[in-house]
């Protein structure tokens, strides 16, 4: 049995459906905050359990007959490692094979200020005992193409990236790797770093959502404060305003752009080019 958490995620979602495809449903178990949420999202054969990073007291059951997990890393920032390592010693009171964490590209060399939580909780896994693999995530196309509608509206995608640039790849296949991970032997004690076969400027991302829209979209650049205060004055809470600045501003500097080909190798196909990519979300 495989549990993947954060199941009703864009990522988790994602990372159920390549499970079911690779291993059939009555093998995986999604696991939820709000169960109540999955009602419709997956295979029926699917199994839902409720796991609450914050209710410790959720985890054990969830964790019942369970052999390999994906851990995948929660938005409390600030109490992501004690949250996740409650999931950890769980994992280890249940006897699990394996426990697979998503973590950031570069992980411990990445200045990026999340990079911090993921360090941290790397650390605990690699000192629990428990099988693990690291899944060291790069940036998903997502987190342009998602927001591309309200760049559009302005005819600009703004950032404080500078000529840096990203190593993208989709969600889509950062879910398969994981799936690949799980299902696959060979992987514990391993670290993956996980990013596209190409890396981009944010100008070439911008003028992606340009060519794939039929809309004109230009990357406007900013110094990090100015992006910063611009995302606070367009409804951002300011601590996750802080993230994204300090996050181009580690774009600026190399830290998300990665040419190791680890996702492709894990694959066993090339990534998902950005075109390809932009042109699905825009249905071309």
């Amino acid at each position: 049995m495989i549990l993947v958490t954060a199941a009703t995620g864009k990522l988790g979602r994602r990372v159920v459906e390549a499970l079911v495809r690779r291993v059939g449903a009555s093998k995986v178990i999604a696991g939820a905050r709000s169960p109540e949420k999955a009602a419709g999202l997956f295979d029926p054969a699917v199994t839902v359990r409720a796991v609450d990073y914050s209710r410790p007291d959720t985890l054990d059951a969830a964790l019942a007959g369970v052999e390999r997990v994906l851990l995948i890393s929660g938005t409390n920032f600030g109490q992501r490692v004690a949250e996740h390592t409650a999931v950890i010693e769980a994992a280890k009171r249940a006897g699990v094979k394996q426990l697979a964490y998503t973590s950031i590209l570069k992980g411990d060399r990445s200045p990026m200020r999340i990079a911090g939580e993921h360090v941290g909780t790397e650390a605990v896994l690699r000192a629990s005992g428990v099988p693990f693999t690291v899944l060291r995530n790069g940036w998903y196309t997502e987190n342009y193409t998602d927001h591309a509608e309200a760049s559009l509206a302005h005819g600009a995608m703004i950032g404080a990236a500078g000529e840096g640039r990203v190593s993208v790849a989709s969600r889509d296949d950062y879910a398969e790797a994981a799936a690949v991970a799980l299902t696959t032997p060979g992987h514990e004690g391993r670290t993956w770093e996980l990013a596209g076969d190409t890396a981009h400027t944010l100008a070439e991302v911008a003028a992606a959502v340009a060519r794939a829209s039929g809309r004109p979209c230009a990357y406007v650049d900013m110094p990090e404060s100015v992006y910063r205060d611009t995302l606070v004055k367009v409804g951002l809470p300011a601590a996750g305003a802080e993230i994204l600045a300090d996050a181009d501003a580690c774009i600026a500097k190399g830290a998300l752009e990665d040419h190791g080909g680890d996702l492709r190798a894990l694959l066993g196909r090339p990534t998902i080019s950005l075109a390809d990519a932009v042109n699905r979300a825009f249905g071309v």
